[in-house]
């Protein structure tokens, strides 16, 4: 699908060249965004993993909380 550009009112279809970077731009941000979600949720299951390790140890609900701090 042709993409094209506005510059000062003039609608422009994107050259080839222009085309090829957008398409990068765009797989790079899915990449970037799918990194951001696995991050979180890694840190996600970290902190719940750290929880459950707490509570084994005979810590409560309100003990775990302190230490961590929410």
């Amino acid at each position: 699908m042709a993409r094209f550009k506005n510059i000062n009112g003039i609608r422009t279809q994107f050259t080839v060249e222009e085309e090829a970077v957008r398409d990068a731009e765009e797989t790079q941000f899915v990449i970037d965004k799918q990194a951001r979600i696995d991050a979180q949720t890694l840190a996600d299951e970290k902190l719940a993993s750290g929880k459950q390790k707490l509570k084994d140890l005979g810590l409560d609900d309100d003990e775990v909380k302190q230490i961590v701090g929410i």
